[in-house]
């Protein structure tokens, strides 16, 4: 049987290069993260959405 880790709380905003990949892990209010794999070009595309609302 796996041991059980405790929840210590879900961390910060977390984006890492996994192979081919990125993976970003977004915190949630209620708990628990959002995990999105997304390709580099999928990522250039957010972050000029982002960009975008920001101004």
């Amino acid at each position: 049987m796996a041991a059980m880790k405790p929840r210590t709380g879900d961390g910060p905003l977390e984006v890492t290069q996994e192979g081919r990949g990125i993976i970003m892990r977004v915190p949630l209010e209620g708990g628990g993260r959002l995990v999105v794999e997304m390709t580099p070009e999928e990522a250039a595309t957010l972050n000029k959405e982002l960009q975008g609302a920001l101004e």
